[in-house]
């Protein structure tokens, strides 16, 4: 079961008002967009995006008795503009990212995302995985030793990257890397004994770092986000929670530059955190953080 992060700040801080046009730029499995269509009792029109298909088949379930206008869009949130725009939508009242995994994509997607099941290296977004598709076993075993290193650092702030990275290429120069506890053995052979009983587990940033470099998922960031801003009508807000240092960083950058043009004030001017109760009830919040914008 997936619980949604930061659930009521990012109501609350919204604004809601019924008869909004509201964006959700990461559909999951429909949390927030059911909070937000339960709040204005239906009385909204909500536009899903999703790169997961099976996220959006999740959503479409979740929102259907809600009496809330919605259209899925299975899209990156980054074509935001475009996809909009062929609907016929020009303007929209609110939007909301929440950059996080959902956990069925962590827990029963089988594509990889996590690195306590052995699954095949995938770590995409798309269901339908064509020899067109980037994927981490595209990444652990055709890179180089220098790229790896440097996407693990710079995505994953690893300290052992550069470690790390060598031990990828000679266990693939042995034999394929294909499944996700391949890629974890690799890992944990590369660093010290004693950063494999830390607070979190020896593998998490390498993965988020592939993960984030197979789904493009920075620049896409940027772009999405950015042209959210610019369609949102005036009082309109955008809220977007992140779960990284980057992602967290480039949202502060972007809202700290649209609020210095003067049509755009910080609702937050700090990020709003989850609460001791919500990470102890839902451990994979810890790192979330909540920043709200909006245009005047």
């Amino acid at each position: 079961m997936h619980k949604s992060v930061l659930i009521t700040e990012t109501i609350e801080g919204l604004a809601l008002k019924k008869g909004d046009v509201v964006v959700d730029g990461t559909a999951g499995s429909g949390g927030h967009s059911f909070q937000i269509a339960k709040e204005l009792d239906g009385n909204v029109k909500l536009y899903l995006f999703d790169m997961d298909e099976d996220a959006l088949i999740r959503a479409e379930e979740k929102l259907k008795d809600t009496g809330a206008i919605t259209e899925y869009v299975h899209s990156n949130f980054k074509d935001i503009k475009a996809r909009l725009g062929k609907l016929s939508v020009t303007a929209i009242d609110k939007a909301l990212f929440d950059l996080g995994l959902s956990s069925p994509q962590l827990d029963t997607s089988g594509r990889g995302f996590s690195f306590l099941r052995d699954e095949p290296l995938y770590m995409t977004m798309a269901r339908d995985i064509t020899p067109e598709t980037l994927t981490a076993m595209d990444v652990v075993n055709t890179w180089g030793e220098e790229n790896l290193a440097d996407i693990i650092y710079g995505f994953g702030e690893e300290r052992y990257s550069r470690r790390i990275a060598k031990a990828i290429v000679d266990m693939r120069m042995r034999k394929k890397i294909e499944s996700t506890f391949q890629l974890v053995e690799a890992i944990k052979n590369a660093v010290p004994k004693s950063y494999l009983h830390g607070k979190i587990h020896p593998a998490t940033k390498t993965f988020q770092a592939i993960r984030m470099a197979v789904n493009n998922e920075l620049p896409s960031i940027t772009q999405g986000v950015t042209d959210a801003l610019e369609m949102l009508t005036k009082g309109g807000r955008c809220a977007v929670i992140t779960f990284h240092s980057l992602e967290d960083r480039i949202i502060k950058n972007v809202f700290r530059d649209k609020a210095k043009e003067g049509t755009y004030i910080l609702v937050t001017k700090k990020p709003i955190i989850p609460s001791k109760e919500e990470t102890k009830e839902n451990p994979r919040a810890r790192s979330a953080k909540l920043r709200i914008i909006e245009k005047i």
